[in-house]
């Protein structure tokens, strides 16, 4: 049984008024997930970990300045590992090891563990700033916290020698706090992701420490980001913020990585007030995000700061992965199926477009119509460098190279959670995998998930349960007349409620048949343009590519920089009359990496024509043009899955044919 509370904070000259209620309790969860470890990936989505383990996710660690092991163990510390790059690593990288059961990479976050903890300071701080005079900021720890975590779930026996040093550590964190320090703009921005983990101890290991906990979060709070002022009508911009002035003076309140992290605020706020406010505040600041400066490909637009709706400003890729784990989070404490389904369709589509198949390069910012990717002359980022959308090692800043591996990890170690009370099982992303749990009164179960989803429209389960229970599986929005069988028996029509299909499962074995078909759906955006969708996955013309090597790194010529430039045309207007889905050909396995031209045996033809459509110099094409007219004879293209293109239109000017 949890322990409860329920804490009202306000913070006024460093104090903080606490009401503790044994009566009440902290807000459950809607659902439980499980420990990293229960569930784990099968089929093709076990290779795409494997691809990730193999390449510049999973190696970067022998070779890359920011992690390498020289910088943490007996080095000069100058890259502030601790602050970022070791962090985000870290909190990646532990379930990454977990999940391919990487021996080379436990052994490599076991000793960053250790190494950390064993050279905390006296008064609880976590760092290299330890014996130094240099200034210590606390955001930079809350990923490793997030990894720490982690690695406790995947092996218990590390509870007493790593939780003790977290609450050593929460313990100078609380006392800082009260002492203005350690919070400068990214921790204020960011203030929830440190709760978090405080909450995690709260539920898991409160040690008799539920006063520091509920103070510690009350302070965070207090003295971090009003988020729900930023979200509010009144603050939130509905278009690109140059030029905007800043009308809370909150340096960091516009930027892209913030903003995605920070939808998880209010729900955070939520366990702590149990107020429907906090609720509401959580559904209308997801819905305002996505509304102004949403992309048909699941993810937001802030090419460093919130940029609108243009199919030419980038996304960032660490605000793809960060936003994937903001959907789980509000997903499990809420419910609602909007998040699961906007998780589901930014890990299948955003997250493979800005990395290359084989997951050596990444870019720092992806486009929905992208027809270069190279030094950009000129750059259409108004913040950011004319480098951002090279596919390479660090193009950009080398955030994203350390913080993308956390995104496939965390999508599989989401994708099933029990319901608050462990009596039930949840299939939340739907996908290949296999998971083995107990749930309650000993209901030991096992599940089998066999699917090429989201490359197939049917997935194959085997339950296996040693009593009765009832187990749910999400339907998506999208699903259009999907059906369930159960042990072969008759085909009868889908009935979710509240975006769950409930099924009761006997003591033994129970196979569960689904097919989850969809319609093809065209998206309105901008200049009259539309993109084009079919289940969770978006669809998009694939620009086939000349590929120039910028680069190589000197000691791993895999991590390469990459110049991609057009070889044939894309200036394209569509008629959405005329499409037609091609399911391919069924194989027993997909090809490896599947993320990659002409690799996914899916796709949409559709009639186009050729239009006049300008570029910038040869590096970003300009808005789709509103009703064009042909410039030629019509012809058939292919559209294919987003995730597998790298240079692309997926935002369309329309003609009438």
């Amino acid at each position: 049984m949890k322990a409860t509370f329920v804490l009202l904070a306000s913070f006024c000259s460093s104090a903080i008024v606490l009401a503790q209620n044994s009566t009440a309790g902290i807000s459950p969860n809607k659902f439980e997930n499980l420990p990293l470890g229960k569930i784990l990936p099968a089929g093709w989505l076990k290779d795409q970990l494997a691809v990730q383990t193999n390449g510049l996710g999973g190696r970067q660690h022998e070779f890359y300045h920011a992690i390498s092991q020289t910088n943490w163990m007996g080095g000069d510390g100058t890259y502030n590992e601790l602050q970022e790059a070791g962090s985000y690593w870290f909190n990646a990288l532990v379930p990454n090891g977990v999940l391919a059961n990487s021996d080379a990479i436990k052994k490599r976050t076991s000793d960053f563990l250790n190494y950390v903890i064993s050279h905390q300071d006296t008064d609880g701080w976590l760092g290299p700033e330890v014996n130094t005079t240099l200034n210590r900021y606390l955001w930079g720890r809350y990923p490793f916290l997030f990894g720490a975590t982690q690695m406790i779930e995947a092996d218990p026996s590390l509870s007493d020698k790593v939780v003790a040093a977290i609450y050593k550590f929460v313990q100078g964190a609380n006392s800082m706090i009260k002492n203005n320090k350690g919070l400068e703009d990214w921790g204020k921005a960011r203030w929830f992701e440190f709760a978090i983990t405080l909450q995690w101890l709260y539920d898991n290991h409160p040690n008799g420490n539920e006063a520091l906990l509920t103070e510690t979060m009350g302070l965070l709070k207090s003295t971090g980001y009003p988020w729900e002022k930023v979200f509010s009508d009144q603050y939130f911009p509905k278009g690109p913020t140059e030029g905007l002035s800043n009308p809370l003076g909150l340096q960091y309140m516009w930027h892209g990585v913030n903003v995605a992290q920070a939808l998880k605020a209010s729900a955070v706020s939520y366990r702590m007030s149990g107020s429907q406010t906090d609720l509401d505040n959580a559904s209308s600041a997801w819905d305002k995000v996505f509304l102004y400066h949403g992309r048909p490909s699941g993810v937001f637009g802030a090419d460093e700061y919130l940029a609108g709706l243009d199919a030419v400003r980038g996304t960032e890729l660490c605000l793809v992965v960060e936003l994937m784990a903001a959907a789980s989070y509000l997903y499990q404490v809420i419910g609602d199926l909007k998040y699961a389904d906007r998780a589901e369709k930014v890990t299948y589509n955003a997250l493979p477009a800005t990395l290359t198949g084989n997951m050596w390069s990444r870019q720092y910012l992806q486009q929905q119509n992208q027809v270069a990717s190279k030094k950009m002359n000129p750059d259409p980022f108004p913040t950011d460098g004319s480098y951002s959308n090279v596919f390479g090692l660090e193009p950009n800043y080398p955030c994203c190279t350390v913080n993308f591996p956390q995104g496939w990890p965390k999508f599989i170690s989401n994708a099933f959670v029990t319901t608050s009370d462990g009596a039930s099982l949840v299939h939340v992303y739907l996908g290949p995998f296999n998971t083995n749990i107990q749930l309650q009164d000993g209901n030991s179960v096992q599940v089998a998930v066999d699917t090429q989803y989201p490359f197939s429209d049917t997935l194959k389960t085997t339950v296996t349960a040693s009593k009765a229970f009832t187990y749910y599986v999400r339907i998506p929005g999208w699903v259009s007349g999907g059906t369930i069988s159960i042990n072969s028996g008759p085909t009868q029509p889908l009935s979710p409620t509240n975006g769950l299909q409930p099924v009761k499962v006997g003591g033994g074995l129970t196979q569960i048949l689904l097919n989850l078909p969809a319609q093809i759906v065209t998206e309105q955006r901008p200049h009259g343009s539309v993109a084009v969708h079919r289940g969770p996955l978006h669809y998009a013309f694939d620009i086939s590519r000349k590929e120039t090597v910028l680069k190589r790194d000197s000691q791993q010529p895999l991590a390469a920089d990459l110049q991609f430039d057009a070889t044939a045309a894309w200036q394209y207007a569509i008629d959405p009359s005329t499409f037609r889905f091609h399911a391919g050909t069924a194989l027993p396995t997909l090809p490896s990496p599947i993320y990659d031209a002409e690799k996914p045996s899916l796709s949409i033809s559709v009639t186009a024509c050729p239009i006049s459509w300008s570029t910038a110099g040869d590096t970003f094409v300009s808005s789709p043009p509103t009703s064009p007219n042909c410039t030629g004879s019509t012809t058939t293209i292919k559209l294919i899955p987003y995730g597998a293109t790298k240079l692309r239109i997926s935002e369309f000017p329309v003609f009438k044919h």
